[in-house]
C-alpha cells in the first residue's frame, strides 16, 4: 500500500468530488480524481490506487461495469472499492457487491460513515497486500527449495558416480570445485598399487560360492577404508585383484611414500584376516606390487557406466611385481625405492625378469615402514 494511502474519487459531478475531497483531505490521504468510468479505469491502471470511491450513475460506463472490468483485470493488484450512489434499493446493493465492490455508501454521504468506511477498507487493503507479499515470498522460497533439492540430488548423483572410483574426500573436493575436467584424458605421474590374494584361484574352485563371496566382502571391506584414508583412487576390482592409484585425479604430496604406508597398513589388516581364514581351513595369503611413472588417465566407458582408468607401462609393472610377490611381500620398483628409502626398511631382490618387459627389473621388498 502507498504511503500516504492513495484514493481515487470517481464521480461525473464535480461538486460531489469536491465534497469527498474536502472530507478526506484533512486525513492526509493522496487524492486523485476521475470524471467518468473510462477515466476511472485509465487512472486505476496508471496510478494503482489503494481505494476507489466509485459513483454508480455515470455516463459512458457506469460504476458497476467499471467494477466488473477492474476485477477482471488480472494485471491489477487488489484495490478496495466503495460504491457511492443515491440508489439504495437492496437489488442495487446486491448488484454492486456481485460486481466486486467491497462496501456501499449512499448519498448524501455521512462524513463519519465515510471516514470510518475508508479507514476500514484501507486496513483490508493493507492486510491483503501483506498476505499477497507473504504468498509471493512463500512461492519464492518454495522455488528456491525446489532448486536446492534438485541441486542436492544432482550433487548426490555425481557423488555416487565419483565414489565408485574415488575416495570420499577426493570426490567431495571435485564436486565442491564444480570442475569435472580433472576426469578428462590427461597425462600425469602416478604411483600404482596392485594387490591380490595368494591361493585365491584354488580356493574359489574348491569352496562354496557363498564362502567365496564372504571372503571377498571381508577383504574388500578391510582394504577399502585404508585406501580411502590415503586418498587412493580405485581403478578396478577383479575378483581378489585390486588396482589403486595415488596422485590422480587430485595431486597429493609424496605419492610413493603414501602408497608404501598404505600398502603396509593393508598388509597388516589382511594379515589378520588370513590368520582367521586359516583357522577355517582357507589357505590364503596376500601380495602387493607398487610402481611409479607416467600414465594417461581419464574416464572410459559409455553413458550410464563410466570407469576411471590409467593406461601405461607403470600399471603393467605394478601388476607384474604383484604377481611375483609372495605372501606378505610388498614389491616396489626402483623409483619407489628411491622415494621411500628414508622411511622404509627395504630388502633388495635379485633382478626380476617380468613378462612384457625386455629388460630385467630392479625390485625391493618392503619389510617395514617407520611411523
Amino acid at each position: 500500500m502507498h504511503t500516504p494511502p492513495r484514493i481515487l474519487i470517481v464521480d461525473d459531478n464535480e461538486t460531489n468530488r469536491d465534497i469527498l475531497r474536502s472530507r478526506l483531505g484533512p486525513h492526509g490521504y493522496e487524492l486523485l480524481e476521475a470524471a467518468d468510468g473510462e477515466e476511472a479505469i485509465a487512472a486505476t491502471r496508471e496510478h494503482r490506487p489503494d481505494l476507489i470511491l466509485l459513483d454508480v450513475m455515470m455516463p459512458k460506463i457506469d460504476g458497476i461495469e467499471v467494477c466488473r472490468r477492474l476485477r477482471a483485470d488480472a494485471s491489477l493488484p487488489f484495490t478496495a472499492i466503495i460504491l457511492v450512489t443515491a440508489k439504495a434499493d437492496t437489488k442495487d446493493v446486491v448488484a454492486g457487491l456481485e460486481a466486486g465492490a467491497d462496501e456501499y455508501l449512499t448519498k448524501p454521504v455521512d462524513q463519519a460513515a465515510l471516514v470510518a468506511r475508508v479507514k476500514s477498507m484501507l486496513r483490508m487493503k493493507e492486510l491483503t497486500d501483506k498476505v499477497t507479499a507473504q504468498a509471493a515470498d512463500l512461492a519464492s522460497w518454495n522455488r528456491t527449495l525446489e532448486e536446492r533439492v534438485q541441486q542436492q540430488l544432482a550433487h548426490i548423483g555425481r557423488m555416487d558416480r565419483l565414489k565408485r572410483f574415488l575416495s570420499p574426500q577426493v570426490a567431495e573436493l571435485l564436486l565442491s570445485s564444480g570442475d569435472d575436467g580433472a576426469l578428462e584424458s590427461h597425462r600425469r605421474q602416478v604411483t600404482v598399487v596392485f594387490c591380490d590374494l595368494r591361493g585365491f584361484t584354488a580356493f574359489a574352485e574348491s569352496a562354496e560360492p557363498e564362502e567365496v563371496m564372504g571372503i571377498l566382502r571381508e577383504y574388500h571391506g578391510s582394504v577399502g577404508s585404508i585406501i580411502h584414508k590415503f586418498q587412493g583412487t580405485i581403478e578396478r576390482f577383479a575378483g581378489d585383484g585390486l588396482m589403486v592409484m595415488l596422485n590422480d585425479p587430485v595431486p597429493i604430496d609424496d605419492p610413493c611414500g603414501q602408497a608404501v604406508r598404505m600398502a603396509a597398513e593393508m598388509r597388516a589388516a589382511v594379515g589378520a584376516l588370513t590368520a582367521k581364514w586359516r583357522k577355517l581351513g582357507f589357505e590364503l595369503g596376500f601380495g602387493m606390487g607398487i610402481a611409479h611413472g607416467y600414465a594417461t588417465l581419464g574416464r572410459i566407458g559409455f553413458e550410464g557406466r563410466f570407469d576411471y582408468a590409467a593406461i601405461g607401462s607403470v600399471t603393467n609393472l605394478a601388476a607384474r611385481l604383484c604377481a611375483e610377490a609372495k605372501d606378505g611381500q610388498i614389491l616396489i620398483d626402483s623409483k619407489v625405492h628411491a622415494a621411500v628409502e628414508a622411511i622404509a626398511e627395504l630388502e633388495p631382490l635379485a633382478a626380476l625378469t617380468l613378462k612384457g618387459f625386455h629388460r630385467q627389473v630392479s625390485a625391493s621388498n618392503v619389510r617395514a615402514v617407520s611411523a
